[in-house]
């Protein structure tokens, strides 16, 4: 009970892993509010975990990071649920120095299976003749990757691997480059993708619930998850179609008012006034 601070509010990353610092300040501070923030693994991992669902249930309110996430939540969840998409900063860029002969694509992210990290490089493959660049950044927290990426690199000279780099640095690099393949399996709502709005950078994502949360059903840059062929076929549409590449700019450029600190802040602010009305059991 002493490791629970003196707080006003409790706001709690990941449901799973904050469940018991969740049950501990409820007990000692049984009428302040809780707000419990679902991450993709919460999301598309533990959520029917008897542990999430307490922390879930003990939560005045929900904040997921795009709205779809909500649907996968128990009814008696969702009238205290709030989707808060991240916010994200826009940064400068030389262009003029970042022109190349070739289209510059980048896959940003930690090495994990979730991420399908190695997609857009098996997708180089299909794509005979087309002249691309495909950068990597991330760390690799699956070893199996590490083999597979010095076997990409001796065979595919459009592609490679720069390692883990720092927020700074991979924000210049998304800002430098044509477009962003985000090609997870799951996502809670990948900070990245709020990056690439934020700098009007267009998306090459795949079809899950966590990209279509954040960029919308009616997007036209999505292929099927885990399909090399479908990505292969997005990016030589992207590089070979001008009026496809400006659609997806549009569509991008569109969605920046969702990524402001602005927007962020106010959705955060309407979630702990739904926690403080429902501790105190006000209806205003």
């Amino acid at each position: 009970m002493d490791a629970v601070p003196d707080a006003a509010i409790l706001v709690a990353l990941h449901a799973y892993k904050s469940a018991r610092f969740v049950s501990l300040y409820r007990k000692r501070f049984p009428d302040r509010p809780i707000v419990v923030v679902l991450t993709g693994t919460d999301v598309y991992g533990k959520l029917q975990t008897r542990t999430a669902m307490q922390a879930l249930d003990t939560a005045d309110a929900i904040v997921t990071l795009q709205p779809l996430a909500i649907e996968r939540l128990p009814k008696r969840l969702r009238k205290k649920s709030i989707a808060v998409v991240q916010s994200a900063p826009r940064v400068a860029v030389n262009r003029k120095n970042a022109k190349t002969a070739a289209v510059r694509l980048c896959v940003l992210g930690h090495l994990r299976r979730e991420k399908d990290p190695l997609r857009a490089a098996y997708a180089l493959g299909n794509l005979n003749g087309i002249d691309v660049e495909l950068l990597q950044a991330g760390g690799v927290l699956d070893a199996r990757y590490a083999k597979r990426i010095k076997a990409l690199e001796s065979r595919e000279p459009r592609y490679r691997y720069l390692g883990e780099l720092s927020q700074p640095r991979a924000l210049r690099l998304l800002v430098s480059c044509q477009a962003l393949v985000l090609p997870s399996r799951s996502e809670g709502g990948a900070n990245v993708a709020s990056e690439a709005i934020a700098n009007g950078v267009p998306v090459l994502a795949s079809r899950i619930d966590g990209n279509v949360g954040v960029f919308g059903p009616t997007y036209a840059g999505y292929y099927p998850v885990g399909s090399s062929r479908g990505l292969a076929v997005l990016i030589d549409r992207f590089v070979n179609d001008p009026r496809f590449a400006r659609l997806l700019r549009r569509q991008i450029r569109a969605l920046a008012p969702k990524v402001t600190l602005e927007s962020e802040r106010a959705g955060l602010a309407r979630a702990i006034a739904l926690a403080r009305r429902r501790v105190t059991g006000s209806k205003a």
